[in-house]
């Protein structure tokens, strides 16, 4: 059975921090980019942060830049976001997605986790 599994949601004031995790099981993650998404309430699914399958290319929005780190633990089968000085504007559901062939789209994901939502109060 092949499943990413997101944690460390919950809601923060804003300015806190939160640290998501994305867990895989029943497959490597070795071979694959993976890549955090998320969907405001209303708006369409957007793409936050990439990482190569070596962690040594890494991409991130211009609304996170300078706020969120995204990294990976291959040993630990583990993608993580961390995520900083939080804004209202950051509330969402937020997705991992494991991608083989570097497609960096929500099309062109391999696999997806269920989500984990983050509210941030004003």
């Amino acid at each position: 059975q092949v499943q990413l599994v997101e944690s460390g949601g919950g809601l923060v004031q804003t300015g806190g921090s939160l640290r998501l995790a994305c867990v895989a099981s029943g497959f490597t993650i070795d071979p694959y980019a993976m890549v955090w998404f998320r969907q405001a309430p209303g708006k369409e699914r957007e793409i936050v942060a990439t990482i190569s399958w070596s962690g040594r290319k890494i991409w991130y929005a211009d609304f996170v830049k300078g706020r969120f780190t995204i990294s990976r633990d291959n040993d630990k089968s583990s993608a993580y976001l961390q995520m900083n000085s939080l804004q209202p504007e950051d509330t969402a559901v937020y997705y991992c997605a494991a991608d083989f062939d570097n497609d960096y789209t929500a099309d062109g994901m391999d696999y997806w986790g269920e989500g984990t939502l983050v509210t941030v109060s004003s």
